[in-house]
């Protein structure tokens, strides 16, 4: 595994810790709840390029998983009791890890098809998903929704534990992203990324190290579900399985630079208070919409790649050292001399 520069690791430190200490330093409840729907696209971004990133295949259905990890924390706490305080943030670990399970099946079906059809595929899935929450009326309650727990947090710090939980599941996406790029695992990815046909003839078992990315991204979004679920207190089908948290999440990923570490997070960051103060500027009239999509157009007409990819390629121009003038030919130059 190759070792990760101290200044990288120094540099993630601190963004965590301004992120950790934001709520406690802001104290407007709707600030801090931008910060939670800022936190959390971030989270299912990061999740999302941890797969789609490193492999090259465009998941259009990973919102699904966002779902499946709302409904299973509020199923389970309407079979178990003690839910409420900080009990459901505990329960986080094994939400993620049974949708990561439940997703296996779900990427194998999906991951015998590439490019342009594994995206329709996966769409395909995601909207099966949302008429499955539907019609399980005896699991889901169909349309009539599901409670999920009631918190118990004082109303002046109401939001501070989900941005907090937030936080956590999105520096649990970075922090896996990062190891999984620097290890094995991560060069097999990136040689599926590449040429998948190469890699399957080097001996690499394209179709596993796929499963394994697939799995850990959908666990992590399964995750975010589960915050959103207990914030929210009740689980309906069609904000569960929203096309409108899916083209956020891969929107996001794209602006901010797909394949990068901190890209995801940035194009949240941009894109979820440019939303937000649009929605509140001119929401009554829809205009916001229009708002919110300049900001995109604007930033990818400027920066095509994305954020990450446009300012590193910049930081490599500024740091390149100027050419020097190609130094004279002294022979050919007596040579014109002598006659």
């Amino acid at each position: 595994m190759r070792r990760v520069p101290a200044a990288r690791v120094g540099g993630g430190a601190l963004v965590f810790a301004l992120l950790a200490v934001f709520p406690f330093v802001v104290h407007a409840a709707w600030i801090v709840n931008i910060g939670v729907i800022t936190v959390m696209y971030a989270g299912l971004a990061s999740a999302w390029n941890l797969f789609s990133g490193t492999t090259g295949y465009i998941s259009l259905g990973h919102a699904a998983f966002f779902g499946i990890g709302a409904y299973a924390l509020a199923i389970t706490f309407n079979h178990v009791s003690g839910g409420g305080g900080y009990t459901p943030f505990y329960v986080l670990p094994l939400i993620g890890l049974g949708t990561g399970v439940v997703s296996l099946p779900i990427a194998w079906i999906a991951l015998r098809t590439r490019a342009i059809t594994f995206a329709i595929v996966t769409l395909t899935l995601f909207f099966m998903a949302q008429q499955l929450a539907f019609n399980l009326r005896g699991i889901t309650h169909g349309s009539q929704g599901v409670a999920a727990p009631l918190p118990s947090f004082s109303v002046s710090d109401f939001d501070r534990p989900f941005y907090l939980a937030m936080v956590g599941v999105l520096a649990l996406a970075i922090l896996s992203y990062a190891y999984i790029r620097s290890s094995k695992l991560g060069l097999m990815l990136l040689a599926v990324r590449e040429d998948e046909e190469k890699a399957r003839s080097v001996g690499i078992r394209t179709t596993g190290v796929k499963l394994i990315a697939f799995a850990i991204s959908a666990g992590l979004t399964g995750m975010v579900g589960g915050v959103w679920a207990y914030y929210l207190t009740f689980v309906y089908p069609q904000y569960a399985f929203d096309p409108l948290i899916l083209i956020g999440t891969v929107l996001m990923a794209f602006l901010g630079g797909k394949g990068t570490l901190w890209g995801p997070f940035l194009g949240a960051l941009v894109l979820v208070p440019a939303q937000q103060y649009m929605l509140t500027r001119f929401g009554a009239s829809e205009l916001y919409l229009v708002g919110y999509s300049a900001v995109f157009v604007v930033i990818l007409l400027f920066m095509p790649r994305g954020i990450v990819p446009s300012l590193s390629a910049g930081a490599n121009l500024l740091r390149r050292p100027p050419s020097l003038p190609a130094e004279p030919d002294l022979g050919i130059e007596a040579k014109r001399a002598a006659s």
